[in-house]
């Protein structure tokens, strides 16, 4: 059975701006959409009881409201919904384990809300098995027309094995039609400062030898993708403020998560952080090896 794409509903319009992104992602990748809402007070209620005495009728009315405005706009894509009498995140992370991708609404950029960008979410971008897109209010599910738009961002630390990011990116460029522009972001060394200001020379140095080795890193996959029209980048800069940088317009940014870090390291590390709360476009979190 295939994998679907799962959207969490929870009323919000940053949760309907998810499923409608969702849709379209679906439908470019030919799978199914499932619709989630979650409340752990849901109930086995008797058919027929009035809505005032229905304590599902809100949840089952936000699910429906979902997928007839979805069938509307998008009347081939195949729709499922899940109810489930669970609390939010531990039915997100469990419906994330059987999903193809877990997609989920994401706060405003006001300085309170880009701060708070929701216990739940992050809960769940840093604990999910499988790939977790974060969708603002007002996103569009179709290509974006802004003059840096119609590609896709991938952000690369090329420190060890990513191949899981890479497919995704590269997919996700192909299923497009767009170009996949690879960014890696590196602090300068002590060594590239002098007394007044950065060696040229040094900075040189640094991202020649960081573009051959980000080159040797994609050129299999620009192989294995050859109707993808790469470029890549090296930002002489913090991998935090690169992506943030790239990310205006984009169509998507892709970033990679460790799968296995050190048990008191964070789940999501500052890279990650700094996207999620800064980057105004689509923002895929992949865990990867």
């Amino acid at each position: 059975m295939e994998q679907a794409v799962t959207v969490g509903l929870d009323g919000s319009v940053e949760s309907f701006a998810a499923a409608r992104w969702a849709a379209g992602e679906a439908l470019r990748h030919h799978r199914t959409l499932c619709l989630l809402h979650a409340w752990p007070m849901l109930s086995a209620t008797a058919v027929g009881a009035p809505s005032e005495a229905d304590q599902n009728y809100w949840s089952e009315r936000l699910v429906h409201d979902a997928r007839s405005e979805l069938h509307e706009h998008y009347p081939e894509l195949d729709l499922t919904e899940a109810l489930v009498a669970e609390d939010a995140t531990t039915a997100l992370l469990e419906a994330a384990a059987r999903s193809w991708m877990l997609v989920l609404g994401s706060r405003g950029l006001g300085p309170a809300e880009s701060f708070f960008l929701g216990d739940i979410a992050m809960d769940v971008v840093g604990r999910a098995e499988r790939p977790v897109t974060l969708v603002r209010a007002g996103t569009s599910a179709e290509p974006s027309s802004a003059p840096n738009g119609g590609r896709v961002v991938v952000g690369l630390s090329l420190h060890g094995p990513c191949d899981g990011l890479l497919d995704f990116a590269f997919d996700a460029a192909a299923v497009r039609g767009v170009p996949l522009h690879a960014v890696h972001g590196r602090s300068l060394p002590v060594a590239a400062y002098a007394p007044w200001g950065v060696d040229p020379a040094v900075c040189d140095e640094i991202r020649a030898a960081a573009l051959k080795e980000l080159g040797d890193v994609l050129r299999p996959w620009h192989e294995k993708f050859p109707g993808v029209r790469m470029v890549h980048s090296v930002r002489l800069e913090s991998p935090a403020r690169a992506l943030v940088e790239a990310a205006p317009g984009t169509d998507l940014l892709v970033i990679g998560r460790r799968g296995h870090r050190p048990a008191l390291a964070p789940r999501l590390g500052n890279v990650g952080h700094a996207a999620a709360h800064h980057a105004a476009c689509p923002l895929a979190i992949v865990p990867h090896d």
